[in-house]
């Protein structure tokens, strides 16, 4: 499969990267997690693999901060919901509004996809959300405090801390701990009434280990036309699996 990385400038002139695979068909845009990648998310499992070959284009976006999207170190380059932005400068670049989109967030993805749903800014055709519960929406300040630890401490957590797994992982990825702590506080919580105005068919799909965000089957109860599936794993591995590419494809193109 051919991959074809991209830049744009987003909404405040940040440069960002997106990656697309596949020609023709349905567009999917797809959201990685905290700390991940396009790359990490998408294309090293086989994901967007999956997807092109079945047909799709898909398009994959670094967030600000992570892969090879910039990492400034300037306040003024975190609003609030800038991520939502950033979503939506990508959708006007690619003129996408006009033709139809749909939209899979993973995460830290699909909590930016709710956001951006709820508010009325982003209309996509179908909507998944992976690896997302209801506690990650509506209780943000907690799961960020365990981020903000992480970057706060890093240098002094050790293996037998929680936070080792999250802390290895962000070292991995080579994220900048200056810019991600400065991403971290840009995000809010999200009222579950406001998932009523989600309208749109979507899929909740999350491991069956994965408590990370909360309960994934009560989010789907909150979502007017939604359906929740279950697939094996917990919140990481459960982001490797064929079975998420499988789930996000069948519901797709059903």
């Amino acid at each position: 499969m051919s991959i074809t990385t991209h830049m744009f400038d987003s909404f405040d002139g940040t440069r960002l990267a997106y990656h697309s695979a596949g020609a023709g068909g349905r567009t999917a845009i797809l959201l990685h997690g905290l700390f991940s990648s396009a790359e990490m998310n998408w294309i090293k499992w086989g994901h967007a693999a999956r997807l092109a070959e079945a047909g799709m284009r898909v398009v994959m976006l670094d967030f600000r901060v992570h892969g090879h999207s910039a990492a400034p170190h300037d306040p003024a380059a975190y609003p609030p919901g800038v991520l939502v932005r950033d979503v939506a400068a990508l959708i006007d670049h690619l003129a996408l509004e006009e033709e139809g989109y749909d939209l899979v967030g993973f995460s830290l993805g699909a909590r930016t996809a709710a956001h951006g749903c709820a508010s009325g800014v982003f209309a996509p055709r179908r909507l998944v959300l992976a690896g997302m519960g209801v506690s990650g929406l509506a209780d943000w300040q907690r799961r960020g405090a365990f981020f903000r630890r992480v970057i706060d401490e890093f240098d002094t957590i050790t293996r037998e801390d929680p936070a080792w797994l999250s802390r290895q992982f962000l070292k991995s990825q080579g994220v900048d701990r200056v810019a991600a702590r400065l991403l971290l506080d840009t995000f809010t919580n999200l009222d579950p009434a406001s998932l009523v105005a989600v309208e749109v068919e979507t899929l909740v799909i999350c491991g069956a280990r994965d408590q990370d965000n909360g309960s994934a089957p009560d989010l789907a109860r909150l979502l007017p036309r939604a359906r929740y599936q279950e697939i094996p794993g917990g919140h990481l591995d459960s982001a490797t699996r064929p079975e998420l590419a499988e789930g996000i494809l069948a519901f797709l193109t059903a």
